[in-house]
């Protein structure tokens, strides 16, 4: 018992870290994870109960990137590294998109890192410094135990979403939008249209099987037309399909918080009472109002000022960065500040050629020495922001932001000296060997026995020679423009034989196209067509082309738009091969083709987009002389998805075993093995509500089995679904020789690897 006192402080804790990463949604998360495998201590403060921010269950987003819900030209796009990890694994263990199970997977990655120190519903309040420039340390209060925390560290990464640390500690920052000549972006947005985005609080619906009554609350919006576009509400669309109920962006995003959330609540309700009681939707009768969010989910507030700011022109024209550390691919995407309430478009979305790359210096403040940023706070305009902001994006590079953490306490430098030179080649090189993808940069497993520079042989018990895809699937009806994507070498195209039926005499038009840039998947070139008239019925039709190929280069066999015709597809997916379409996908301003106003700063061409499994069929052909692009050789050319080629060993579907035999000339000590395989870097893997057909993507290998020189089985795996598996040999082993034995995924997918790295030791 305690007597009565003058005053009483609360319990007060001391925690020092290497890296204190403030913000707990999946920038901050994959920071902190980062880090924390590349060996610094980490202290990871979340103000939620949960991880994910955005994505979490308290708001209920899908976690989306560069793929762009595959409605865009960006192929083999998805984000690398802990996000895809983090991706791969809600979809075997979540293909509903429950968010809850999501949170689970989040927290589990967090809690099994012991270099993790997760502090959980606990604000940061208060920055303090030792200089200028430099921080010392947070306090942070957690209203669930009553303990105030003084975190302490020689670096920070700001994630917290609004900047919290880079406020106070004095950052420079920005906050709404740039005039369009600042950067020179005729895209800027005028005040008419407003320099904010708003939040956005969404609800979900359920069906319980009787009649359900609802009062709506007092503050509910009682006038339904108040919001232009209230005929777009229906039943069937709930949670962030609703990502439209959006409001703030004329107001103050941080400090006017609570505001806009209340205003955003009134809007929820109102629009539930509209679908229950105004009559107009008699198939409400047996819904219930699920969940509402409770916090509103937040798009925009400060940008914090790098070492180079990030504008319109970089993410159109894809410029290239020596420090390139992410990449992102969403589009331009702009919404009118006054939200739900506004009569114009609900969005203004422009999209890029291909993927663009994202500097190393929009995440080192300017200004704050051993500070850096992640997240929709790091260096770019306004308008740039409007592509960069979407999760996987923020997450991708947040994670080279973890990864320069670790290389700056390592080498005892701050994270500016990483912008150039030596240092930024090793931040590169270990963020490649994470499996992050960054654009056009080459892996270079110098320590890998794999390679041939160390003596190393490889052998494939088969490789793939592309002559057929087999006459064997479903006919595809030419409703739009259809297309194969295949890979081809520098030099002439071969040809081709196809299987068409058509319902009456008429016309196919089969076009050969490739991209202007080789790297991208944007068809604007057009090599040459060719014309056939059909006779009613099923015919085969050999295809040929005049045409000589600059370098290697995908190229998109098209044909073209005739609904009386039908073109045979086949059963086998391959690697690195992959049917498009140019239809439409509005849900992200894909309209069959983008037509932009020429001052607004944007390109003019059509979508080829591919169609989701079970759907989305490669095209039958015979192909003379075949595709030899998968062999060996593509296990260590430093590239770990499609780029200009599969970059794939493929194995024959006939092989009963594929295998891999690796010889050296003298005994080798094998302490540790990276494998990479296709998890089809092409999918987009929302995290949330749409849900996924699959649990596991059809080309990765399940099963696969590694023995050693004596024939000894060193290594069992069964049911694998990673992009990523490290084997780590508890003691290592000497041997000359190595094999590993794999299974095809299906019996229409042959087994795949994008690369393989065999290291003496088991860490590093």
């Amino acid at each position: 018992m305690e007597g009565p006192s003058d005053r009483r402080d609360v319990k007060t804790i001391k925690i020092s870290s290497d890296l204190m990463v403030v913000g707990g949604g999946m920038a901050g998360t994959c920071c902190a994870i980062t880090a924390a495998r590349a060996g610094i201590k980490v202290v990871l403060v979340q103000d939620r109960p949960v991880l994910g921010g955005n994505a979490s269950s308290e708001v209920r987003l899908w976690i989306l990137g560069a793929t762009s819900h595959m409605g865009n030209n960006n192929r083999w796009a998805r984000e690398g590294g802990v996000i895809d990890e983090i991706l791969v694994e809600n979809m075997y263990r979540n293909p509903e998109g429950n968010t809850i199970i999501f949170d689970t997977i989040l927290l589990e990655k967090v809690w099994e890192n012991s270099n993790i120190t997760l502090l959980l519903n606990t604000a940061v309040y208060e920055v303090r410094k030792s200089s200028a420039d430099r921080i010392e340390g947070v306090t942070a209060f957690c209203s669930q135990n009553s303990t105030r925390y003084h975190l302490d560290a020689p670096l920070f990464c700001d994630a917290s979403g609004d900047g919290v640390v880079g406020f106070q500690a004095g950052a420079a920052f920005r906050m709404g939008a740039e005039s369009s000549e600042e950067f020179t972006e005729p895209f800027a947005p005028t005040k008419e249209y407003g320099e904010l985005l708003g939040h956005s609080i969404y609800f979900m619906s359920k069906d319980i099987g009787k009649p359900v009554k609802y009062v709506a609350p007092a503050y509910a919006l009682k006038d339904i037309t108040k919001i232009p576009h209230y005929r777009r509400f229906n039943v069937k669309e709930h949670g962030c399909w609703l990502w439209w109920i959006e409001y703030g962006g004329r107001l103050d995003t941080v400090y006017q918080t609570e505001e806009i959330k209340w205003e955003l609540w009134k809007v929820v309700y109102g629009v539930w009472d509209y679908i229950k009681n105004s009559g107009n939707f008699p198939e409400a009768q047996n819904l219930t109002l699920e969940w509402v969010g409770q916090i509103p989910g937040k798009r925009e507030s400060r940008r914090f000022e790098g070492h180079y700011i990030l504008k319109q022109s970089d993410i159109v024209q894809q410029v290239h960065f020596e420090d390139a550390v992410a990449h992102g691919g969403w589009a331009i995407d702009l919404h009118p500040a006054d939200g739900v309430f506004s009569e114009k478009p609900s969005c203004n979305q422009w999209h890029s050629k291909g993927v663009y790359e994202i500097p190393f210096r929009c995440m080192v403040s300017r200004n704050i020495e051993n500070l850096l940023l992640a997240g929709r706070i790091i260096s770019c305009s306004h308008v740039a922001m409007g592509s960069t902001r979407v999760m996987a994006t923020c997450a991708h590079a947040a994670q080279a932001a973890g990864m320069a953490a670790a290389i700056s306490i390592q080498k005892k430098m701050a994270p500016k000296e990483l912008i150039k030179g030596d240092l930024l080649s090793e931040l590169q090189q270990r963020l490649l060997a994470t499996g992050q993808h960054i654009p056009h940069k080459v892996f270079q497993d110098e320590g890998s026995l794999t390679l041939e520079s160390n003596g190393c042989q490889i052998e494939p018990s088969s490789t793939l020679k592309l002559s057929e895809f087999p006459f064997d699937g479903v006919w595809k009806q030419l409703e739009f423009g259809s297309a194969q994507l295949l890979p081809l070498k520098a030099g002439e195209a071969p040809s081709f034989e196809i299987s068409a039926k058509a319902m009456a005499d008429t016309t196919l038009t089969v076009s050969l196209r490739r991209s202007s840039k080789l790297y991208n998947f944007t068809p604007d070139i057009i090599l040459e067509t060719r014309s056939f008239e059909l006779k009613a019925g099923a015919q085969r039709l050999d295809v040929t082309f005049d045409v000589t190929l600059p370098g290697d280069t995908y190229v998109f066999l098209c044909f073209h738009q005739n609904e009386e015709i039908w073109i045979r597809s086949t059963n086998q997916r391959t690697t690195g091969l992959l049917s498009v379409f140019n239809k439409q996908s509005p849900a992200v301003s894909n309209y069959g083709r983008q037509d932009p106003d020429p001052g607004l700063g944007f390109e003019s061409f059509e979508f080829w987009v591919p169609v989701r499994r079970p759907q989305g069929h490669n095209f039958a052909l015979t192909i003379k002389p075949a595709l030899s692009c998968f062999g060996v050789e593509n296990l260590t050319n430093g590239f770990h998805r499609p780029y200009l080629q599969p970059n794939a060993w493929v194995a024959d579907l006939n092989d009963p075993l594929p295998t891999l035999s690796f010889t050296w000339s003298q005994p080798q000590r094998i302490g540790r093995i990276v494998l990479r395989f296709d998890t089809d870097w092409d999918h987009a893997m929302e995290s949330s509500l749409l849900g996924h057909s699959e649990r596991t993507v059809p080309f990765v290998v399940r099963d696969y089995e590694i023995y050693g020189e004596n024939k000894e089985c060193v290594q069992k795996v069964k049911g694998n679904f990673q992009s990523r598996n490290t084997i780590v040999f508890d003691e290592p082993f000497v041997t000359k020789k190595l094999r590993i034995e794999f299974s095809h995924p299906s019996k229409d997918v042959p087994a795949a690897l994008y690369g393989i790295s065999i290291y003496p030791t088991e860490s590093g």
